[in-house]
């Protein structure tokens, strides 16, 4: 019987663990700094977190697959040309949300963002992979959970609605990106160029556009820090990690557990009372990620 590996599934949802406690920190944030400020110093803060990772990874394990991959020129240039591609991505996708959910309500984001459940599988048609019946199923409970979850009230889309939709489209990319990427090159030494990549276009941006203060950057440290440290250096590279030769549908569904994290992080951390509608929302996206877990050939048996 063949064992199923637990290891990436598990490390997919302690990634959007962290991203869901992130929401909270995203939202103090915001009320001393601006969007690009906040995705500039966080960025470069989980760059330099993942430096002494690195050196310490070389040196207990020198011989791994993983860096192996970057020995060679061919090796340095892929491994340049994916943090290139992540970090201008990544870039282009958080600061779209980050904007767009000052002009949007918290529920409609939620869930506008979570559409790239959806759009994975309908992207990854395009690239000739296929989908089992189940990761479909499970795609459409999930939207509707999410739609449980999250939304209140009528749907219009405002433009700050739109805005995040670019941003889930683009998250959309990032995912698939990182999906080619991640088994040709070191995903650790990615992960940390595409940071540093993402940060000196959000400096560039901040300086542009808003007005930065260091005492203001400092009254922020606490969210900051932890966006920086778990939700970029720990989360983005554990979610390199996990997506390595993983189904990228399968990926998104785990990763879209970021929003019921927020949402249970909210009850915790800030005393809100989960509603029936909300904990209907969760339990169908939960089933929605068991199902699309199922080997297909579970089903092949039973119909015999």
């Amino acid at each position: 019987m063949k064992k199923i590996n637990l290891r990436q599934p598990f490390l997919l949802v302690l990634t959007a663990f962290i991203w869901g406690i992130a929401f909270v920190a995203q939202s103090v944030s915001m009320d001393y700094i601006g969007p690009f400020t906040f995705n500039c110093v966080r960025n470069l803060i989980g760059g330099l977190v993942l430096l002494p990772c690195i050196a310490l990874l070389n040196r207990i394990t020198p011989d791994a697959t993983s860096r192996q991959l970057t020995a060679t020129p061919e090796g340095k240039r892929t491994l340049l040309r994916g943090g290139l591609a992540c970090g201008m991505i990544l870039f282009a996708a958080s600061n779209l949300q980050q904007i767009g959910i000052q002009y949007t309500t918290v529920g409609k984001a939620g869930f506008i963002t979570a559409l790239y459940i959806i759009l994975v599988p309908i992207f990854s048609l395009f690239l000739k992979k296929k989908c089992g019946v189940n990761v479909w199923i499970g795609v459409f409970l999930a939207l509707i959970g999410f739609y449980l979850l999250t939304m209140k009230g009528s749907f219009s889309l405002s433009s700050g609605d739109l805005l995040v939709l670019l941003g889930s489209v683009v998250f959309t990319l990032h995912i698939l990106v990182i999906d080619y990427f991640s088994p040709r090159t070191d995903g650790v030494k990615m992960s940390c160029i595409q940071f540093f990549v993402c940060g000196i276009l959000s400096g560039v941006m901040m300086l542009l556009t808003e007005e930065p203060h260091i005492p203001d950057i400092l009254a922020a440290w606490q969210p900051v820090l932890y966006a920086g440290v778990l939700s970029c250096g720990v989360a983005y590279t554990l979610q390199i990690i996990g997506q390595r030769n993983f189904n990228p549908t399968i990926a998104s569904l785990l990763l879209s557990l970021e929003s019921v994290f927020s949402v249970l992080a909210g009850w915790l951390l800030l005393g809100e009372v989960l509603s029936a509608r909300e904990i209907m929302g969760c339990v169908l996206i939960f089933a929605a990620i068991l199902l699309a877990q199922i080997p297909m050939n579970v089903f092949a048996k039973h119909t015999k």
